[in-house]
């Protein structure tokens, strides 16, 4: 079996010889020091997911997640940064990014990551007749990442569409956070806990004008989709 492409983008010489070295035990890595390189090099090959520095030369990491974003809505994106304001990842979270380590990070994390991304992805792939949902005036496609009614038209990114099918597969039904966070990210971290709020407030902000569905928040426990 071939090996996943990596497109690995860091600008600090040592730690992208220490990390590309170790990935490579595992992926098929293609390394760049800057932004605008990378976004090329992203546009002309295909790879299986990225991971991306934040503080870059040229284009930052931020700016290459977005214009990646528009092309594809599904390869998964790890962002790594020395950056550690918890403004910065949600930012990168909203970005449509699936995880954000902070440097130092540890070697064997990211490539644990990588790998259930990388198989996450292979999932959805393989799974070409997954179900579909309608709840309230809404129909949700999860393999299109689409969210439809009358009035909006919307394309989720991957992490927004996990999470509202894991709702739809357990509707009415309490979902402890630990769930939630082992489901979609393989991790409870406190940080990506942080992360998960967001995403249930972006969640909440589409369906707002429906009257039979809401997501209820269960103080300490976790949430519930309520479907009346």
């Amino acid at each position: 079996m071939s090996k996943k492409r990596i497109l690995y983008v860091e600008d600090d010489e040592t730690l992208a010889f220490l990390t590309a070295d170790n990935l490579e035990q595992h992926f098929e890595v293609s390394h760049c020091n800057n932004g605008k390189e990378a976004f090329q090099l992203f546009c002309k090959e295909t790879f299986d997911l990225c991971v991306l520095d934040i503080m870059l030369p040229d284009m930052d990491g931020f700016e290459i997640a977005t214009e990646i974003r528009k092309r594809n809505q599904e390869i998964p994106i790890i962002f790594l940064s020395a950056k550690t304001m918890k403004e910065d990842r949600i930012k990168g979270l909203k970005l449509g990014a699936d995880d954000y380590l902070i440097k130092p990070y540890s070697i064997e994390e990211l490539i644990l990551k990588i790998e259930i991304f990388l198989n996450r992805s292979q999932k959805s792939t393989d799974n070409s007749t997954q179900k579909q949902y309608t709840f309230g005036s809404f129909h949700f496609e999860p393999e299109n990442y689409s969210l439809k009614n009358e009035n909006q038209n919307i394309t989720l990114t991957e992490r927004e569409a996990s999470l509202l099918k894991l709702f739809l597969d357990n509707p009415n039904t309490v979902l402890k956070r630990e769930k939630i966070l082992m489901e979609l990210w393989g991790s409870d971290d406190y940080f990506l806990g942080r992360s998960l709020d967001v995403f249930i407030s972006r969640l909440r902000k589409i369906i707002k004008e429906e009257t039979h569905v809401r997501i209820e928040n269960i103080p300490r426990v976790g949430f519930k989709l309520v479907v009346e």
